[in-house]
């Protein structure tokens, strides 16, 4: 059943069969094959560690993965005595002794070895999915459109694939097989529509291609845990780097505000380090389940969920910071664990003479350090909501207090293109929303704006975080 059964090498002979069966039709048992090897069977056992070591120098015995280097004899008499074999190169046969090397032919002169024909069997359980893939598809079409349909989003249990077109008659296969190769994934769905142009909220109509369909998932980002229905918010674990970058950038005892927090990924973690953040999504379900995620992540003090138009967000955030900081409203936090460990009584490194510390207060800051807007395909749409942020309240910042304006981190899409085009066009959109010629350099200089490429979308799609500090004549201008 392979494409060229001539093939002897290496790479042929450790390759699954190749199997065109009909469209979402998988037969696991037509993955099992018999590869015809040799083994040096080791006399003494207590030899196997040596000579493994003198055969591996000698690049003699065969490297593939899942595959365990020292075997049972393939004589059931032998096995049963002890006796060890250490799987050799195919290129080694057992019958040809031109193959072997001179390592071995003194190793088998000396009789502390023995060249011996071994049949590994292998099976679908071995193949990887990708392995599994390449025997199904045919190659004109992996070729045609970038190889096998290998990239998912993950929520929990459920993988979440966009197909190409040339791949949905094989959609079925292709599910039960990743269902197959990866343990924690229960259920794979495909996308049906484009996030973020059919909906508002970002969600999007989808179809089980495998699996029940339960997208009532948990997922594990940046030591937090989330719940949520997959179905009814936004979620994309390729952004846990993004999501850790921020959060890194943000200090504790600081205020973020994320405007499009979705069900917490930014917000959540923040909090867990100390860092207020007033979060807020537009979607009635992202904010029931950030609340819910707020509190299972006990981050109540310091993270604040609403559920508001963003542009409208932006400013009521930054009054409401402000107006809770003047009520001397603030967080209260113990002992940290190692500091609770280091007193215990029956701890060495007790000191009894030294007082445990009291509760600590870290008030809420007046002004806002930061703000998030994770919506790249209409984020930019918003800054002009920017306009008149700290109106008449310009004795809270720089020259009068050491507290500079807030800085903007707002992701978008932009088209690839050759050397600065891409950040260039971003930071003209930019631009041209908040009234204020920026150009590249650095988010915490004056009229700057750093833009960084978060990932690629599409071959020719990225998403880019475009960071800068709003400038005074947008942040003091009066309100309209």
């Amino acid at each position: 059943m392979a494409d060229n059964p001539a093939e002897d090498d290496m790479g042929s002979l450790l390759r699954p069969p190749v199997i065109r069966s009909a469209f979402g039709v998988l037969d696991r048992s037509l993955f099992s094959k018999t590869v015809n090897l040799a083994a040096a069977a080791v006399a003494d056992k207590k030899n196997i560690s040596a000579w493994r070591q003198k055969l591996q120098r000698d690049n003699a015995l065969l490297a593939l993965e899942r595959i365990p280097g020292v075997v049972p004899h393939p004589d059931q008499v032998l096995a049963s005595q002890g006796t060890k074999c250490l799987l050799l190169d195919p290129k080694i046969k057992a019958e040809v002794p031109e193959t072997w090397t001179t390592v071995i032919q003194d190793g088998v002169a000396s009789q502390e070895i023995g060249v011996v024909p071994y049949d590994l069997s292998l099976d679908y359980d071995y193949w990887s999915y990708e392995d599994v893939m390449k025997s199904l598809l045919p190659p004109d079409l992996r070729d045609e459109h970038d190889g096998i349909p290998g990239g998912f989003n993950q929520a929990g249990h459920v993988a979440h694939m966009n197909l190409k077109e040339a791949f949905l008659p094989y959609k079925s296969l292709i599910a039960e097989v990743l269902i197959d190769k990866n343990l924690a994934i229960k259920t794979v769905i495909n996308k049906v529509t484009n996030v973020g142009t059919e909906s508002e909220f970002r969600t999007f109509a989808y179809e089980v291609l495998a699996g029940p369909d339960d997208l009532n998932v948990e997922a594990r980002e940046n030591d937090c845990l989330f719940k949520f229905d997959y179905s009814k918010v936004y979620w994309n674990s390729k952004l846990e780097g993004e999501h850790r970058r921020l959060i890194n950038i943000f200090q504790p005892g600081e205020v973020v505000c994320d405007v499009m927090a979705g069900i917490g990924p930014f917000a959540v973690p923040a909090g867990k380090k100390g860092v207020f953040v007033w979060a807020n999504d537009y979607n009635p379900e992202s904010y029931r389940y950030l609340s819910e995620n707020i509190k299972r992540n006990k981050v109540e003090q310091y993270v604040r969920p609403f559920n508001q138009d963003g542009r409208t967000f932006i400013k009521e955030a930054a009054d409401l910071v402000y107006a809770a900081s003047m009520k001397g409203e603030h967080a209260v936090s113990g002992p940290n664990r190692r500091e609770k460990r280091s007193r215990h009584p029956n701890s060495s490194a007790a000191d009894k003479s030294t007082p445990v510390p009291g509760p600590k207060r870290t008030p809420i800051p007046p002004t806002i350090s930061h703000f998030v807007m994770n919506l790249p395909a209409s984020a930019i749409t918003f800054l002009a909501h920017f306009r008149g942020l700290y109106a008449g309240r310009e004795q809270l910042f720089v020259p009068h207090t050491g507290t500079k304006l807030p800085i903007v981190h707002v992701h978008c899409f932009a088209p690839k293109a050759d050397g600065d085009a891409s950040l260039n066009e971003v930071r003209e959109r930019i631009s041209a929303e908040i009234g204020v010629d920026l150009k590249l350099g650095e988010a915490e200089n004056d009229k700057e704006v750093s833009v960084l490429e978060v990932r690629n979308v599409a071959p020719n799609k990225r998403m880019f975080c475009a960071s800068f500090t709003v400038p005074p004549e947008v942040a003091f201008a009066a309100r309209t």
